[in-house]
């Protein structure tokens, strides 16, 4: 109902919205839509009541509630159910416990701050409240196991498509799971899976974006390595629409994989990547490799050439890329 009431409110934005239309299209009393909009004012939403006109909506926050998500939403299945939580330790780790009840794909669970949020390899992830965006996608592909590393380049190129649209700027993706924009990062994604030996239940794609975040809001130690959308362009931006525009790309490219696999993903993965054609290093738990980087495989494997002309399969590694040669 305080879904649909905003609906109204913003549809009608400027000029009041009667009770009794409210009451009609929401098939209930005054005092329920009362509650509605005290409901929403404590929300942030600024909202004018006045006696034999109605209501008026004033100002909206830059809130990524399901109601304000939902507004901005044209996908068909993915995050048509969402949980939101204003504070939550991590919702990477919300999103396991629901995705093990789930029967169908889309879930999105959304907060506005994290307290534990994390990154690759157990990092810790700075999300502070009302800057970012802190999300996790549930889907339940039927591919095998040795193929969900491509739904993170997949996740890549929704993200960089999303926010090129959005804002106008244009992002690099650096290998594997790493989005950068004048060089330092700004979104950082996490795929983690639940499975048996040779089944995919679920995968949970974890997404932190640093949006309006000024300078003051990170760290000194990772002030030149990371950055915002804010910080780069000097304009601020709704998270709400960034969400929807994310969902929406994830979509039509997870559609396109479903039916057509990894190849046109792969090439849209390569136009942006920013790695591709350069001396990179690789460091893992097995060791230190440099090298060329040459490719990914249809797996989504990093293929590096070394001095000696051996070319190595990277899994996963830490990649720092070379800025003198």
């Amino acid at each position: 109902m305080k879904e649909t009431l905003l609906h109204m409110l913003k549809a009608n934005e400027n000029e009041y919205v009667s009770g009794q239309d409210i009451s009609n299209v929401l098939n209930c009393s005054r005092t329920a839509i009362w509650k509605h909009v005290s409901d929403l004012r404590a929300a942030g939403y600024e909202i004018e009541a006045v006696q034999k006109k109605g209501y008026r909506l004033l100002r909206s926050p830059d809130a990524v509630t399901s109601e304000e998500i939902m507004l901005r939403l044209e996908t068909e299945r993915l995050g048509r159910k969402i949980h939101y939580y204003p504070s939550l330790k991590s919702t990477q780790e919300m999103a396991h416990h629901e995705a093990a009840k789930a029967d169908e794909e889309g879930m999105l669970v959304v907060a506005d701050e994290q307290t534990g949020g994390r990154g690759r390899l157990g990092r810790s992830w700075h999300s502070p409240s009302g800057t970012g965006i802190w999300m996790s996608l549930i889907l339940k592909p039927r591919i095998p196991l040795q193929k969900a590393p491509q739904l993170t380049l997949l996740t890549a190129v929704a993200v960089v498509r999303a926010i090129e649209k959005k804002t106008g700027l244009a992002a690099d993706i650096k290998w594997p799971n790493d989005i950068l924009l004048n060089g330092k990062k700004i979104v950082g994604i996490l795929t983690e899976l639940q499975a048996e030996a040779d089944q995919i239940h679920s995968v949970i794609i974890g997404m932190g974006m640093n949006i309006n975040q000024k300078l003051e809001h990170f760290q000194e130690d990772i002030r030149s390595i990371a950055t915002s959308l804010h910080i780069e362009s000097g304009k601020e931006f709704v998270r709400a629409d960034l969400i929807a525009a994310v969902m929406l790309e994830i979509e039509e490219l997870y559609d396109i994989y479903l039916k057509d696999g990894f190849g046109l993903i792969k090439l849209l993965w390569e136009s942006r990547a920013l790695s591709l054609g350069r001396r990179i290093t690789a460091r893992s738990l097995n060791g230190t490799v440099k090298g060329l980087a040459k490719g990914i495989t249809d797996d989504g494997v990093l293929l590096l050439e070394d001095d000696e002309g051996r070319v190595h399969s990277i899994y996963s590694a830490d990649i720092e890329i070379s800025t003198n040669e």
